[in-house]
């Protein structure tokens, strides 16, 4: 049993995937303690505020909501609400809907965790997949969530990355095993920009995924959730492509060699 964790997410304080997470927490850490962004952050990915004023309101014991990103929570949560006895880990979600391949970029769910990891705390993002956005199947999660984080606890990871699990849109009874899978294409298949015009004539736009089915390496995290496994990758904030490195390093000098 854990004495200390720190919970936030992307989709906001009050969302379902919240109240699945601090069920999941329960089971891990005598203190859970949740510092969450007051309304819906989905897409900010790492971004933390520089420019404006963060305001934090106690919602109850231990549990506190920020006018920020989930970047912004890590950053109170770590540095701030939870100073003198800092979290021994960040569980970040749990989102709704799957963030796999591209989608950990933009993920605000990732974001959250990978800045408590740059912080020097232990993180895991969490993700819910749904095939009908009305049924979340939550229960997978909740069923499954804590035997899966004490599992990847016992086995114990790099400090240069953080854990990025997505349980599959199955029941629990049906969820394959926790089951190690690299990055993958994901779904995105580009944006869009969805124009409109409000009631006094001024137009405004909305930006969205386009998704597609996209080719998929075999040993892909979609690939793997797909299969209807609960799927863990661990990410890094080192983005150093090595395809394009090799070649260029034949061109130009590399520095420190």
């Amino acid at each position: 049993m854990l004495e200390r964790i720190l919970l936030t997410n992307d989709d906001g304080i009050d969302a379902p995937g919240m109240a699945v997470m601090e069920q999941i927490a329960g089971e891990l850490a005598r203190e859970v303690w949740v510092v969450a962004p007051e309304h819906d952050q989905s897409g900010q990915s790492h971004a933390i505020s520089l420019h404006h004023a963060l305001r934090v309101t106690e919602r109850g014991p231990r549990r506190f909501g920020v006018t920020g990103t989930p970047g912004d929570c890590a950053v109170m949560g770590i540095c701030h609400l939870m100073k003198e006895a800092p979290p021994e880990l960040v569980l970040s979600g749990v989102n709704r809907g799957l963030n796999l391949g591209m989608e950990t970029v933009f993920s605000g769910t990732v974001g959250g965790a990978m800045t408590a990891m740059m912080l020097g705390v232990p993180a895991i993002a969490l993700s819910q997949a749904f095939t009908d956005r009305a049924n979340v199947p939550w229960d997978t999660a909740r069923t499954l969530g804590a035997a899966v984080v004490r599992q990847l606890l016992g086995l114990g990871w790099a400090k240069t990355a953080c854990l990025n699990v997505n349980f599959p849109p199955v029941p629990a009874a049906e969820a394959g095993p926790l089951t190690l899978a690299r990055q993958g294409e994901g779904m995105i298949a580009g944006m869009a920009v969805e124009t409109r015009v409000d009631p006094r004539g001024m137009t405004y736009h909305w930006l969205n995924f386009r998704r597609g089915d996209r080719p998929q390496r075999p040993e892909s995290d979609y690939s793997c959730l797909r299969a209807g496994n609960v799927v863990v990758t661990p990410l890094r904030y080192d983005r150093t492509d090595e395809d394009a490195y090799g070649p260029l390093a034949a061109a130009l000098p590399r520095f420190g060699s």
